[in-house]
């Protein structure tokens, strides 16, 4: 069984847990990777989200072996055993839990954003993360879960070996997994795309889960072509803005949800739609389409401004980002900004010189074709414009760090041209 991303994979999970329901579970992702797992869980069964955050501890001569494991709450797991067969002093245990405790501490802190742990005394709790190598975390997970006074414990993941799966059996009261192939040496083969949950991610994702949340499912009216989307309106939002994916994506693009993540937590509004229809999407011609794609766009932002009468801004990645500048083009558009991320403006072609929108161009340093082909974008366009490059990083802004840069940059210009009128037109570039 092959995912598509994270998302994929917990919407699959989601539905071989409803039968969880009746035991009115909480759900807890293991962060990073496990959260945005977890999260489409937690809206599967209508379970509020969570996380546990686990530190191994380990041995201070080997590292990799682990004496035992602490959790929020100081509820700590130790096995004796290892501790007596590996010589574990009483002051060297002492010190690797005093560093784990606080660096738990914080991470907990931060994920959290001063909300209250959810209590899981009497409980049912979902143990989610997006897969299983030796499975000694997740492991860990459930055994401060069960500490923490859970009453039943189920572990939830999309694919693990199963020899693992076999382990954990032992230790919790039900293992969910999808698929144990026999020949697996990493979690990641099993997903097309696999790239790396930030931070601003988790924090996020855990703001929208189920009790307080503000995702919708939406279709979307694309001038009488119905499409799948996902709408967000934070509390009080004063703007949203349309996402535009590139060739061979889709709305469950979790870089651009990374970005959306962010941009909510900024009070953003934001829709993550799918351009094409699944029968358009299996012609490979659609997808460089721009025209088409520019017209679904600017169809797609007359039917959300009838949802929510707000100013928009457009999001677009790879050909997405031609189409937003092209929908932006428009003598009629509503697009009051645009932010492109490792787009090819380029294939808006002689529209770029009608933008009107305030446009930031974010490309990574690594990336030097595109580079070159936003430079020549840049020339073209006769409105506010910035172009942003990200040193070091490649096209998909893969590198730790790359894509919370990307989120940080756009929400900055949304914020300041949504939100607070604009500001004086410039054209420059700068590098970080």
């Amino acid at each position: 069984m092959l995912f598509t991303d994270r998302t994929d994979a917990g919407r699959r999970l989601g539905e071989a847990l409803r039968h969880l329901v009746p035991r009115d579970p909480v759900v807890l992702g293991l962060p990073r990777g496990g959260v945005p797992v977890a999260y489409e869980v937690a809206r599967a069964l209508g379970a509020p989200l969570d996380v546990t955050v686990v530190r191994k501890l380990g041995v201070p001569y080997h590292p990799e072996l682990g004496f035992g494991a602490i959790g929020e709450g100081g509820v700590r797991v130790i096995s004796e055993d290892i501790v007596r067969h590996a010589g574990v002093r009483d002051e060297d245990r002492a010190a690797v839990e005093h560093a784990e405790e606080a660096e738990l501490l914080r991470r907990a802190r931060a994920y959290r954003e001063g909300r209250a742990r959810l209590p899981l005394a009497g409980r049912a709790v979902v143990v989610v993360d997006d897969g299983i190598a030796t499975g000694a975390t997740a492991g860990a997970a459930c055994q401060v879960v069960r500490a923490q006074g859970a009453s039943y414990v189920a572990l939830a993941v999309p694919v693990a070996p199963p020899d693992a799966v076999a382990r954990l059996r032992e230790t919790v009261d039900e293992v969910v997994c999808l698929s144990t192939p026999s020949l697996f040496s990493a979690v990641g083969e099993w997903y097309r795309d696999f790239s790396q949950t930030s931070d601003e991610e988790v924090i996020t994702l855990l703001g929208r889960a189920p009790g307080g949340g503000t995702a919708e499912a939406v279709e979307v009216d694309a001038g009488g072509v119905p499409l799948a989307g996902d709408l967000t309106l934070p509390p009080g939002a004063e703007a949203v803005v349309v996402f535009a994916h590139g060739s061979g994506s889709s709305r469950h693009s979790p870089r651009n949800r990374s970005v959306a993540s962010a941009l909510n937590g900024a009070g953003l509004g934001t829709l993550l739609f799918d351009l094409l229809t699944p029968g358009e999407e299996v012609y490979r011609a659609n997808v460089f389409d721009i025209a088409l794609l520019a017209g679904r766009l600017a169809d797609t932002t007359r039917w959300l401004r009838t949802r929510a009468a707000l100013p928009v801004g457009a999001f677009g990645a790879s050909t997405g980002a031609a189409a937003a500048l092209r929908a932006a083009a428009a003598t009629d558009s509503e697009i009051r900004a645009v932010v492109s991320r490792g787009g090819r403006p380029d294939l808006a072609g002689a529209d770029l010189s009608g933008v009107r929108a305030p446009t930031l161009l974010i490309v990574g340093g690594d990336d030097t074709t595109v580079i070159d082909l936003n430079r020549q974008a840049q020339a073209a366009l006769h409105c506010e414009n910035e172009l942003e490059i990200v040193p070091g990083a490649t096209h998909l802004f893969e590198e730790p760090g790359a894509l919370d840069r990307v989120s940080d940059l756009a929400r900055a210009w949304f914020s300041a041209h949504l939100l607070h009128g604009g500001a004086e037109s410039t054209v420059r570039r700068r590098e970080f």
